[in-house]
């Protein structure tokens, strides 16, 4: 096991469980206060394990398949998570809890099966038109956008 990876997947292993004790300790006032992103709470946390932890590991094989990483727009990404956040208005806690404990499973035990040579691999983001790395797009997409979400639903629910 590469160094690396295993320290990628320790930070993202703790990211998912400050997000799970997070939403452990919501009540249903808080579950239903409203973030900056204009979703529910829940729907926030939900779209964490749905959406970033699930889209990036997606994207991440795409990338190791060899194949280019797929044309998306910024516009694409919003509607598609405001798709999500309008499917899962519902959402309760336990479903949610369920999808950062499988979806944050899998991304931390694929991050950790990485090698160096796989966390170096660039390739170029369309929406942003930059080169990064697999490790550069990984904490990206989840230590920094996911964080964003955390930090707005630790903010709405004033915790």
């Amino acid at each position: 096991m590469s160094d690396r990876a295993k320290n990628l997947a320790n930070r993202l292993n703790s990211f998912n469980e400050e997000v799970i004790s997070f939403v452990e300790s919501c009540s249903q006032a808080d579950w239903e206060k409203i973030c900056v992103e204009e979703w529910p709470v829940g729907v926030t946390a939900r779209h964490i394990g749905a959406n970033h932890y699930t889209g990036a590991m997606a994207l991440v094989e795409t990338i190791l398949k060899g194949e280019k990483f797929p044309e998306i727009t910024a516009e694409q990404v919003t509607e598609t998570a405001n798709r999500h956040a309008r499917e899962h208005a519902g959402c309760t806690k336990s479903d949610v809890l369920d999808v950062l404990r499988d979806a944050g499973r899998k991304i931390v035990s694929f991050t950790a099966g990485l090698k160096d040579f796989q966390l170096d691999k660039k390739f170029v983001l369309p929406m942003t038109g930059s080169e990064m790395s697999l490790e550069q797009f990984l904490e990206t997409v989840i230590l920094y956008s996911a964080g964003k979400h955390f930090k707005s639903v630790r903010a709405a629910a004033g915790k």
